[in-house]
């Protein structure tokens, strides 16, 4: 059962993928990025114990058992490599678009020879080359590690593929030891480790996206109040919205707050009782957020304070305000206070 999930779950984010490269340019490295993680969904799906024995059931007799059912394995893994080096040669600074689609090129007719090499004579070729590739991915990786959206799905996927790179060792161990291949249908004891890098990986190629739906939605909820009670006050900020996914929602929303705060503040008027604002973002927030529930309350508030403060972006900004907005009390408005 559970080679069924994992090649479900690695289906999904190959589908992921796809329906990226679908909305956005086909650049060779994310057409790369959906072969890498096609090619693991077809390494995991040929390593179901139901479809290894209906590929070795294709073979005519006397061919050693399990022989096209590896064979499938090892060259899903190859393609892996492959498909993931023309991603990371795309990283290194020395690396052209132009001169990506030669690498790229280059490195797919790679992956034809050691297929063929493989099987024609044995698979610790195919298993060697996944495991250099591998390597060179993971350096690659570890220097374009930071703490973003792109970082994180980056250690994922790294992580998964140290783990191909120390499986494929240990598979080139077993071949030159002379280790007993498992049968078709018997995964063997390494097969869990490699249904978790399948895994890894399919995570680290969807996380961006993941997260920044995530993050999106923890937006949408944050301001809602304060979006509510600013879009009463002035509903031509809302305007026609286009934005049916929930990134561009939430970015709609951030400007609509941005906007009503700028129109209630006069469009652009400084006020002299306002004085400059402080450089700690909490009270700079906490005042606009009082001004904001209070427009005509002690709390006073020029262009000023709305800008976003120096290192913030206005998401980061408008979830600070919005967080103080609910963190205050709901007392009602004085009568006349709405500016509308």
């Amino acid at each position: 059962m559970t080679f069924w999930l994992t090649a479900l779950i690695v289906w999904i984010a190959a589908g992921a993928r796809v329906g990226r490269v679908l909305v956005k340019p086909a650049t060779t490295a994310r057409v790369a990025i959906v072969v890498a993680v096609s090619a693991v969904a077809l390494a995991c799906t040929a390593a179901v114990p139901d479809i290894a024995l209906a590929l070795d059931n294709l073979l005519p007799g006397g061919l050693p058992p399990g022989r096209l059912s590896e064979g499938s394995v090892v060259s899903a893994w190859l393609l892996f490599a492959a498909a993931t080096s023309v991603v990371a040669s795309a990283a290194w600074p020395v690396v052209s678009r132009r001169n990506l689609r030669q690498i790229a090129g280059g490195i797919y007719g790679t992956w034809l020879f050691a297929v063929a090499a493989t099987l024609s004579t044995s698979f610790t070729a195919g298993w060697v080359v996944t495991g250099l590739a591998g390597m060179f991915v993971v350096v690659t990786g570890l220097r374009n590690l930071s703490w973003t959206a792109l970082g994180r799905g980056i250690a994922v996927y790294v992580t998964g593929t140290v783990l191909v790179v120390v499986l494929a060792a240990g598979q080139v161990q077993r071949d030159v030891i002379g280790a007993t291949r498992p049968g078709s249908g018997e995964p063997g004891w390494a097969w869990p480790f490699w249904q978790l890098a399948a895994l890894l990986i399919a995570f680290g190629a969807v996380w961006i996206v993941v997260e920044m739906w995530v993050r999106a939605r923890l937006l949408l909820r944050r301001v809602r109040t304060l979006h509510n009670v600013l879009v009463k006050r002035f509903p031509e900020v809302v305007g026609e919205e286009t934005g049916t996914s929930t990134q561009l929602r939430a970015s709609d929303r951030v400007a609509q707050i941005m906007d009503a705060l700028y129109l209630q503040s006069g469009g652009g008027v400084e006020i002299a009782a306002a004085g400059e604002p402080p450089a700690a973002v909490a009270a700079r927030a906490e005042r606009v957020a009082q001004w904001a529930r209070h427009p005509l309350g002690r709390a006073v508030v020029d262009s000023r304070w709305i800008a976003p403060p120096e290192g913030i972006s206005p998401r980061g900004w408008v979830r600070a305000i919005a967080a103080a907005f609910e963190a205050q009390p709901e007392t009602a408005e004085r009568p006349g206070a709405s500016i509308r």
